[in-house]
C-alpha cells in the first residue's frame, strides 16, 4: 500500500484508504461531532514530520485468543479495543470512612489495539498495594513494558494503594501479554469470578443522567457517567481509538438515602485545568491528583482525580460545570460498558 508522500504532501491511495478506515472505525467520539477530518487531524498531529500516523484496525475476540490464554481470563471488544478488566476484589480498602467497591476505584484495566502497520499497542491502568508496587514495576521493566504514570485516585486510603499506568507496543501481542502476566503474578490480583447478581441501585439514576447530560452505566454496583475528548488524540504517532486514554469518568457508589461517594477523573488540556479545578471545588469535591497518564500524547492531556460525598443528584449538578469546562462529548452506554 502506498503512503502519503510527506515531502510533497500529496495524498496517495494509501492516504485515502486510511481516511476510509478512520471513518469506518468510528474513531471520532460517539455521537459524532464537528471535528477536523481524519486526514487533517493526522497532518496536524504529525507536527510537520511527513509521517502518516498509524490507525487502529478492526479485530474480533478470536484475534486475541493468545492474549486471553496468557492473562488467564477472557476480555471483551470495546469498538476496536480488546479490553480486559482485573478488579481487585481481594482488597478491602477504606477511604474517608467509606468501604470502596472495586468498580468505584479499584479496577485494573488493560486494552490492546492492532494497528495498520502491524504493531499492537497496550495501554492500561493497574491497581497495586504499596507492598506490591516495586516488584510489579520491576517485572514490567524486565519485559519491556513502560510505566507512564504513578499516582493516587483516593485520599487517605487504608491499606495504601497506588495506580500504575502501563504502555507497550510490539508486533506480538502474546509477548506483551506474557510481560503483563509476569507483573500481575507479583500482585494479589485474584482470578476471574462470575459477576455478582445485579441489584437495584439506591440512587436516582435518572436525576444523575439529567444533571450530567449523559446516560450512565451500571458496573458492579457503581453508576458511571463517561465522556471522551472530541479531538483526535495520538500517542507516539498512533491515532488512539476514541476514549482510549482520553476519558472523563465520574463514578457514583451508593451510600443509602440517595447519597453517594464519588470518585472521578477529568481529562483536560492545559488551558482547561484551572477552570476544572475551580469548578470541582465549587461543587464540593476534594482534589486528589493532577498529572499525566501518558508520555507521548498529542494534544498533551492532563487528568485530575477528585472525591466527594453527598446527595448524588446534587453532586452531579455541581460536577457538570467541571465537565462543561472541557472539550468532551458524552459516551453512549454501549461504548462505555
Amino acid at each position: 500500500m502506498m503512503a502519503e508522500d510527506g515531502a510533497r504532501g500529496t495524498p496517495s491511495r494509501g492516504g485515502a484508504s486510511r481516511r476510509r478506515v478512520l471513518a469506518a472505525m468510528g474513531l471520532a467520539p460517539v455521537p459524532a461531532v464537528a471535528a477536523p477530518a481524519g486526514a487533517a487531524a493526522a497532518a496536524a498531529t504529525a507536527k510537520g514530520t511527513g509521517r502518516v500516523p498509524a490507525v487502529p484496525m478492526p479485530t474480533t475476540l478470536s484475534d486475541w485468543t493468545a492474549v486471553a490464554d496468557v492473562l488467564g481470563r477472557q476480555g471483551e471488544m470495546k469498538r476496536v479495543m480488546y479490553h480486559t478488566g482485573l478488579p481487585r476484589r481481594d482488597l478491602v480498602v477504606i477511604s474517608r470512612g467509606v468501604m470502596i467497591k472495586p468498580a468505584l476505584a479499584l479496577g485494573s484495566h488493560v486494552s490492546f489495539v492492532r494497528y495498520s502497520d502491524g504493531a499492537t499497542l497496550l495501554m492500561g491502568d493497574v491497581v497495586v498495594t504499596e507492598r506490591e508496587l516495586q516488584p510489579f514495576g520491576d517485572a514490567l521493566y524486565e519485559h519491556g513494558i513502560e510505566q507512564t504514570a504513578l499516582h493516587k485516585h483516593l485520599l487517605s486510603q487504608f491499606p495504601d494503594i497506588w495506580w500504575v499506568h502501563v504502555h507497550a507496543h510490539g508486533h506480538d501481542p502474546a509477548v506483551i501479554a506474557r510481560g503483563l502476566r509476569a507483573a500481575f503474578d507479583r500482585t494479589g490480583t485474584p482470578p476471574p469470578s462470575p459477576p455478582a447478581p445485579a441489584r437495584p441501585l439506591d440512587l436516582d439514576t435518572a436525576g444523575i443522567d439529567a444533571a450530567m447530560g449523559v446516560r450512565g452505566v451500571v458496573d458492579d454496583g457503581v453508576y458511571k457517567s463517561i465522556f471522551a475528548r472530541r479531538e483526535t488524540v495520538t500517542d507516539g504517532g498512533r491515532i488512539l481509538p476514541s476514549g482510549l486514554g482520553s476519558t472523563t469518568a465520574i463514578n457514583f457508589q451508593p451510600l443509602g438515602g440517595g447519597r453517594a461517594a464519588v470518585s472521578g477523573d477529568c481529562v483536560m488540556v492545559a488551558d482547561e485545568v484551572q477552570d476544572v479545578l475551580g469548578a470541582l471545588r465549587r461543587a464540593g469535591a476534594e482534589l486528589v491528583e493532577v498529572h499525566h497518564h501518558g508520555l507521548r500524547d498529542e494534544p498533551r492531556l492532563f487528568f485530575t482525580h477528585f472525591w466527594a460525598v453527598g446527595d448524588a443528584v446534587g453532586l452531579a449538578r455541581g460536577l457538570r460545570a467541571a465537565v462543561d469546562a472541557t472539550h468532551v462529548v458524552p459516551v453512549a452506554p454501549a461504548d462505555a460498558g
